[in-house]
């Protein structure tokens, strides 16, 4: 049986049924942006400047990788950033969480220790975006936060928007939620101050290219063990992704010349042993994002894809003058 959003990228008999409800979430998302913005809904501002990087639409878009790459420029041009998630999976008895590399993932969710791992920077989760950034305020000398995918949570002030398209899906049919994957309308990608794309970008004045690359694998078992891609070339390998877009991973191994077997999974997927039936001969290839996850499950010939963003050149310039219009209200 298919699940609901393989029908979001195609018009369907599914998507054409479910347009009643989609009509009805469009209503209810203008509704409830209309009181944010005029005041009926209440907006709380935090002490530093926060820098919202989300998308339209639901499913993987390169958001994650983005994030780290813009924490580690904010740290080159001299700030202390900190991050603040959601914290989607994580099964924490109280919010909200302060995160750590080691943190376990069922508490505090995968993309949260993906996240403090591969920035090094302070991070802190809660389904309310204000109170994870409050309590990293509290608990961290940070001077600029990020929240990851925050784009929707309008109930925290933003100082600067960035919306992450998919460059091959983009936004599927065009319908909202349930029968298509967007959250709001395409016309909100007008009111952001960037929009990055992952892949190919269609309006080249207004879009800027975010390129991810894979030059890597990292040993689950062991984080010391690593190998070119390049090693793998021609060899048959167990592909597991659980992320919002398994076929981007399938088809790059393919794409480095590997005979790839898929196993793809729902995003923020909740691995068991039994996703592992391997024999210990047979190569096992997965996400970091997944990896942060299985690393108990797995035998001493998993891999993941250690992966970085690329941005482009024009998109740094104009960030770091963005930044510049924000520094006075940056306490340093």
């Amino acid at each position: 049986m298919k699940r609901i959003d393989q029908y979001w990228y195609s018009y369907n008999g599914i998507a054409i049924v479910l347009l009643p409800l989609s009509f009805l979430f469009r209503a209810v998302s203008i509704v409830r942006r209309f009181c944010y913005r005029v005041g009926i809904c209440t907006v709380y501002k935090l002490a530093v400047p926060v820098i919202v990087v989300g998308n339209i639409n639901v499913g993987g878009t390169g958001k994650t990788p983005l994030v780290i790459w813009l924490a580690d420029f904010l740290k080159k041009e001299g700030f202390s950033p900190g991050i603040i998630s959601r914290g989607y999976g994580g099964q924490a008895q109280t919010w909200p969480q302060q995160v750590r590399a080691d943190s376990d993932p069922q508490v505090v969710g995968d993309e949260a220790i993906l996240l403090a791992r591969g920035t090094r920077c302070p991070v802190a989760v809660a389904p309310k975006r204000v109170e994870a950034g409050a309590s990293l305020l509290q608990h961290e000398q940070c001077d600029i936060i990020i929240a990851d995918d925050g784009l929707q949570h309008y109930a925290l002030h933003r100082d600067l928007e960035i919306a992450v398209v998919d460059g091959v899906r983009r936004f599927g049919n065009g319908f909202h939620l349930p029968a298509g994957p967007l959250r709001e309308s395409t016309k909100r990608l007008q009111s952001v101050d960037f929009v990055v794309v992952n892949g190919q970008a269609l309006d080249s004045e207004n879009e800027f290219v975010m390129v991810l690359e894979g030059k890597e694998v990292i040993n689950i078992r062991d984080r010391q063990q690593k190998r070119s891609l390049l090693d793998f070339k021609g060899k048959e390998v167990h592909a597991i992704a659980g992320i919002g877009n398994p076929d981007r991973f399938f088809s790059y191994l393919r794409l480095l010349g590997m005979d790839v077997i898929e196993h793809a999974f729902p995003d923020h997927y909740a691995y068991t042993q039994k996703d592992f039936i391997f024999d210990d001969n047979q190569i096992v290839m997965m996400t970091e994002k997944d990896a942060v996850k299985c690393t108990g499950y797995c035998h001493t010939n998993s891999w993941y894809v250690a992966v970085e963003a690329n941005m482009d050149v024009g998109f740094s310039h104009l960030m770091r003058n963005k930044i510049k219009t924000m520094e006075g209200k940056i306490k340093i």
